[in-house]
C-alpha cells in the first residue's frame, strides 16, 4: 500500500524544504522525496548572495519580503545560517553602465522601491578602497549580503524534520499518477500518495512537470566557484560588475570566493557536475582587472552544481495548469537562494489558502506554451 500524506515534494533542495516547514507549520502532513540528499547541487553549492540587488523586476517584491525573513534567519530555521549584511555593490566601469544604472535606480523608484543607490567614484572609493582605479560609480544595496550555503541547507533540513516532516533520501522518482483525487509517486523503492504534489525538482523540475502534463523549456547549466588562499582583508561587501560575470566576497578567513556565471559541464542524466578551467581562467580575468593585487594569488579549490536556467531567466512558480491539486517552484536560474524562505511561503499560502501574498503572475508555467521545450 503507499505511504499516505496530505501534500508530496519532489526536491529536497532549500525550496522545497523551506514549503515543506511552511506546511508542517500550517498543520499538513508532508513527505519531501529528495534523489540524492538536500544540497547536492544548486542549494548548496552556490555563491549563497543573499540580495534584492539587480532582480528581474518580477522578482523584487518576493526579494524584498525575503530579506525580511533573512534579517532573522534564526527564527524560521534555528540557525543565523552565516548570514551577514555586509551590503552588496555593482561596479560600473564607464560612464555608459553608470548611465543605465541610474536609469535602473530611477525605474525602481517610480515602482516604489528605494533599496538600490547609486553612488559616484568617491563614495565607492570609500567603501572598496581597493577597487581599480578606472571604476566610476555603482549601485549599492547596504543592507544586503551573503549567507553559507550548506549551513543554511541543513538548517532547513534540520527544523523540517523536527517539525514532522519526513524526508526521504535516494528517493528518486521513477512515475507520477492519478489514483482518483490523489497523486501517486513511485520512486525506485516506495509508493506515496497525497492529494496534493510539489514540484520542486531544480534542473529536473521540467521532468517531473510532464509527468502531469506541464512543460517548460530548461537549460541545465553548472556554474562553477572557486576559492582563493588567504589574503589580507581588502573588501567588506560582495561585488558584482554591470559590464562583467561576476560574484565576488572574501571571507572572515582571508579567503576569497569567486564566481559569477562562468559554467562549466553539466550532465543531469548521469547526476554531474564538472568545472572548466577555460571559464575559471575567464573569471580569475576578470577579478586581476578589477584588483590587480590579487595577480599572484592561488586557486585552491573549485566546484559546480547542475542549475535550472530557463530562457526568460526568471523560476516558475505557481499552479500546474494541466492539473489540479499540482504546483511549482523551479528554474532559479542562478538566483533562487535569497528566494528560498518566501517561495515556500507563497505556495503554503497556495495549497491551503487558494491564492498568494504576492504577485506571481509573472511565474505562470503557461508562459512558455508557445516555446520549444528543451
Amino acid at each position: 500500500m503507499p505511504d499516505t500524506s496530505d501534500v508530496i515534494i519532489v526536491g529536497g533542495g532549500l525550496h522545497g524544504l523551506s514549503t515543506a516547514i511552511h506546511l508542517a507549520k500550517a498543520g499538513l502532513n508532508t513527505v519531501v522525496l529528495e534523489k540524492d540528499h538536500p544540497g547536492r547541487h544548486a542549494s548548496g553549492v552556490n555563491a549563497g548572495g543573499v540580495r534584492r540587488l539587480g532582480r528581474h523586476l518580477a522578482e523584487v517584491p518576493l526579494s524584498v519580503a525575503a530579506l525580511e525573513v533573512w534579517e532573522n534567519i534564526d527564527d524560521f530555521v534555528g540557525d543565523d545560517c552565516g548570514f551577514s549584511a555586509c551590503g552588496q555593490i555593482q561596479i560600473a566601469e564607464t560612464e555608459a553602465e553608470l548611465a543605465q544604472q541610474a536609469a535602473r535606480v530611477e525605474e525602481l523608484r517610480t515602482l516604489g522601491f528605494e533599496h538600490e543607490r547609486l553612488i559616484d567614484q568617491a563614495a565607492l572609493r570609500q567603501i572598496v578602497p581597493a577597487l581599480a582605479r578606472h571604476c566610476v560609480g555603482a549601485i549599492w544595496c547596504p543592507e544586503d549580503g551573503a549567507a553559507n550555503p550548506y549551513r543554511t541547507t541543513q538548517a532547513y533540513f534540520r527544523t523540517a524534520r523536527s517539525l514532522g516532516v519526513r524526508v526521504e533520501l535516494g528517493a528518486a522518482v521513477a512515475n507520477i499518477e492519478r489514483a482518483g483525487a490523489d497523486w501517486q509517486v513511485r520512486t525506485v523503492r516506495d509508493s506515496f500518495q497525497a492529494p496534493v504534489l510539489v514540484n520542486t525538482a531544480g534542473a529536473w523540475g521540467h521532468r517531473v512537470g510532464r509527468m502531469i502534463g506541464d512543460d517548460a523549456p530548461v537549460e541545465p547549466a553548472a556554474p562553477m566557484l572557486m576559492i582563493t588562499e588567504r589574503v589580507e582583508p581588502f573588501i567588506t561587501p560582495v561585488l558584482g560588475a554591470a559590464g562583467r560575470k561576476l560574484s565576488f566576497k572574501q571571507y572572515g578567513n582571508g579567503t576569497v570566493m569567486i564566481g559569477g556565471g562562468q559554467r562549466g559541464r553539466a550532465v543531469p542524466e548521469r547526476n554531474i557536475a564538472e568545472t572548466k578551467l577555460a571559464g575559471m581562467g575567464n573569471s580569475a580575468a576578470t577579478v586581476k582587472a578589477l584588483f590587480p593585487q590579487l595577480g599572484p594569488v592561488n586557486v585552491v579549490r573549485c566546484w559546480a552544481g547542475i542549475e535550472a536556467i530557463m530562457p526568460d531567466v526568471i523560476p516558475v512558480i505557481g499552479p500546474s495548469k494541466a492539473a489540479a491539486g499540482a504546483y511549482h517552484a523551479f528554474g532559479f536560474s542562478g538566483h533562487g537562494f535569497q528566494l528560498s524562505p518566501i517561495v515556500g511561503r507563497l505556495l503554503c499560502e497556495l495549497i491551503t489558502e487558494g491564492k498568494s501574498s504576492l504577485p506571481i503572475e509573472a511565474f505562470a508555467i503557461d508562459r512558455f506554451d508557445n516555446v520549444q521545450s528543451s
